[in-house]
């Protein structure tokens, strides 16, 4: 709360070591920019007749959201922030069958925000869904041997942006780029967090 500046919360979330798609992300939404709120992760478009479509939409590519059906309306009108403190990416090692699990965070160990987008999907019932997908790109020095894809990560000063309604389409997607690597750390966490159950403080240790 202190670190983005809000003043309300919808509900406080209890911490989270293992965040899996399809589960509820605290994010900041442009509508309401002072509020922690939660959503789920995984984005379902306003026209999608079946929510189990937020599966596949747990990410958006920087270099297409402006366009895909999915994503543009959201782009121009729904942005968020999506808040974490770190994120799990999968090495593949040359002389195992097996991948690695490594945790990058910043160097600092704060939070940060990813870029991200929400929708508002009701359901034939009439029950309403706020849900939400992050924006990916090429990743840094860092990541590249990890990953070709990363979370946009905002630098602190871009996150008023991301969220400003008055922002264009070209200054927004300026904003969707790697983040610094020199300013990250990543590394080898255990195999535990393969499986959604497990979620506790243990994950996010080096090994």
């Amino acid at each position: 709360m202190e670190r983005f500046h809000l003043q309300a919360a919808d509900e406080m979330p209890a911490p989270r070591y293992n965040v899996a798609p399809t589960q509820n992300v605290p994010v900041v939404l442009n509508e309401s920019p002072t509020r922690l709120s939660t959503v789920q992760w995984g984005l379902i478009p306003p026209w999608a007749k079946d929510p189990a479509i937020g599966a596949q939409m747990i990410n958006a590519r920087a270099e297409t959201v402006p366009e895909k059906p999915a994503f543009r309306a959201a782009f121009k009108k729904r942005r968020c922030l999506v808040l974490a403190d770190g994120f799990y990416e999968w090495r593949k090692e040359d002389d195992v069958k097996t991948k690695t699990p490594m945790l990058v965070r910043l160097k600092s160990g704060e939070p940060f925000a990813m870029a991200g987008l929400w929708e508002l999907w009701t359901s034939p019932d009439g029950r309403t869904r706020r849900t939400c997908t992050i924006i990916t790109t090429n990743p840094n020095e860092l990541v590249a041997p990890i990953h070709n894809r990363m979370p946009v990560i905002l630098p602190r000063y871009m996150e008023s942006d991301w969220l400003d309604d008055s922002i264009g389409p070209l200054a927004l997607a300026a904003l969707l780029r790697p983040y610094p690597a020199d300013e990250m750390q990543a590394f080898a966490v255990s195999r535990r967090v393969n499986a959604p159950a497990n979620d506790d403080s243990d994950l996010v240790q080096p090994v």
